[in-house]
């Protein structure tokens, strides 16, 4: 019986034993699995930081000197930065000087949260603008980029009449630059943007926009047949400045584009 008890707690005791080193195995592995998985994070931020680095010292080159720059947006818009505002924004928006472009609105919800609010996100497309026009070559294409401006804000004033204003618009009259500066971009990268006549294309586009007029105008039961007639000749004196603007399938395609992407 005695041989019994004891065999019994020699089992115990082994068992006990064994349970202890595997837990203590278990825990050192553990801790060597922490200290890989913290070393291991360590070396990607030193890496990520180098790799952000490189960027910044890259970019450095779009610092400026100046004490104040002063961007005028080209549609009546003007912002000013001091140096350090300036220099900080090149070294966090690196967005800004990539070989490939996105579209000004995937660039801000790309990266824009340091600009967020409705006034923040007007600067950040009027800063996409003024750097994007460096690389399309400011003289370069000043008449395209005047022309795609100028459809861009009779469109947006067709509907800033048609709602009766609203902030909504004079944000888009901020922020259309940047559209038109990309859609310079894009043209740049066309070989062939002019295909065709578009004459019986654009017409069909016009009368449209015409016809929308009318239609919502007569809807209106606020306003008196003079102010409906006055409120029509306003509006189509925008479609037919689009009208003279519109010269070929690139600007018709730009038209449609933030037609469509915006109202």
């Amino acid at each position: 019986m005695k041989n019994y008890i004891f065999i019994l707690l020699f089992l115990s005791f082994t068992s006990c034993s064994k349970i202890e080193n595997s837990e203590k195995k278990a825990e050192t592995q553990n801790s060597a699995n922490i200290s890989e998985n913290i070393f291991s994070q360590i070396a990607k931020n030193k890496n990520i930081e180098s790799e952000i680095q490189k960027t910044r010292n890259l970019n450095s080159k779009y610092y400026t000197k100046l004490d104040t720059v002063t961007i005028l947006s080209g549609n009546g818009f003007e912002i000013k930065f001091d140096k350090n505002k300036f220099n900080k924004i090149v070294d966090t928006n690196p967005e800004f000087f990539h070989e490939f472009v996105h579209s000004p609105s995937t660039a801000y919800r790309n990266s824009g949260p340091d600009f967020s609010s409705e006034a923040g996100q007007d600067t950040y497309y009027t800063l996409y603008a003024y750097f994007l026009k460096q690389r399309n070559g400011i003289k370069k294409n000043a008449e395209y980029r005047k022309k795609l401006i100028g459809i861009y804000s009779n469109i947006n004033s067709v509907f800033d009449y048609l709602a009766y204003g609203g902030t909504y618009f004079g944000h888009q009259q901020s922020r259309l630059v940047a559209d038109a500066e990309y859609a310079v971009y894009l043209n740049l990268t066309d070989d062939s943007p002019n295909r065709y006549d578009v004459s019986k294309q654009k017409k069909l586009y016009l009368q449209s926009l015409r016809q929308m007029i009318d239609d919502e105008v007569k809807a209106d039961k606020e306003s008196t047949d003079q102010e409906k007639i006055e409120r029509i000749r306003k509006m189509k004196a925008f479609v037919d400045e689009l009208d003279h603007l519109i010269a070929n399938l690139s600007d018709l395609r730009s038209a449609q584009h933030f037609h469509y992407e915006y109202y």
